[in-house]
Order: C-alpha cells, then structure tokens, then sequence
C-alpha cells in the first residue's frame, strides 16, 4: 500500500464525506523534472472516468508539483494508488465566478473581508450557465464557503465535476 507524504499508511476506510460536500479533492503529485514524466503520468490518470478538471504545475530543477483535480476523485485517488505514483490530497474551495466585470475581485473580496487567505488558485475546466469556476487553496475551508455563500457565490462541489459539461 502506498504511504502518504505524512509517512503512515494511507487509509481504505470510506468517509461521510458525499458527492455534494462543499469542497472539492485537489491531489497533488511528486514528479522528477525531465522530459516526458507528466506525459507519462497523464497517459495512467486520463480516462473517461477521471477526465482532469484543473492542472497546475510548480517545478523547480529537480523536481515539480502538479496540482490535479479530476471530475471523480474517488476513481483518480484509486488509479494513483495502483500506478505506485506519490501524491498527497487536500480540500479545496471551487466557486463558480460571478457576472460582471471583475468576477476574481469579486470572489477576494468576500474572502479578504473575512481574513481569509488564498494560498494558491487555479481555473476550472467548468462552465455552468455560462460561467467559468476556480479553486482556491484557503487557511480555512468551512470558514471560506460559508463566506462565500453569505455573499451570494455558488459553490462547486464534486458532484458538479461529474455532471456534463453543457459547453463541450
């Protein structure tokens, strides 16, 4: 079985957590930096059933950081386990950006006023009656959607992620 970053086993056991839980799984993969390791990996992850819905690359000389989130986590978190690939996951915040013409100050601004840090974001390949979406590595999760809801914001749940695109 695959140890997690923390060095203990990872778990099988299933959690109360359902599809429509106020944040998405955001897996983030150890790769070495040398050509071709992300093709490879995307060639064992992307499939039908975990179309890759955000991607976000941070590297450096020796090694990088991909942040992957999937339309279904729980078959993506099982394909990494299986192909022996060292990842780690965390909650997310996705949120569907809002009309307008600033739709990001928007979305910050309901966060700064509750003192909310954003550590990292990325856009969603996610379009809902015409709006994009984006997840946001927050201090505070529960904090983070409840403000946001409070401020009108529709929250992206995974459950989301699974259901058809209605622009693809």
């Amino acid at each position: 079985m695959p140890k997690n970053f923390e060095g203990g086993q990872d778990s099988d056991t299933e959690t109360m957590r359902g599809q429509s839980w106020p944040c998405l799984r955001q897996f983030c993969v150890f790769l070495e930096n040398r050509v071709g390791r992300l093709n490879d990996v995307m060639r064992q992850l992307e499939s039908i059933d975990t179309r890759v819905m955000a991607m976000s690359i941070v590297d450096s000389v020796d090694f990088a950081v991909v942040r992957l989130m999937f339309g279904n986590a729980d078959r993506a978190r099982e394909k990494l386990e299986l192909s022996g690939i060292l990842f780690s996951e965390s909650d997310v915040v996705g949120v569907e950006l809002p009309d307008g013409d600033k739709p990001f100050h928007a979305v910050c601004s309901a966060l700064v006023k509750a003192e909310v840090n954003i550590h990292h974001a990325y856009p969603l390949l996610y379009r809902r009656h015409g709006r994009g979406a984006m997840a946001m590595f927050v201090d505070d999760v529960d904090q983070a959607v409840q403000i946001l809801q409070e401020a009108g914001h529709r929250i992206v749940t995974e459950n989301d992620l699974q259901e058809d695109d209605e622009y693809l």
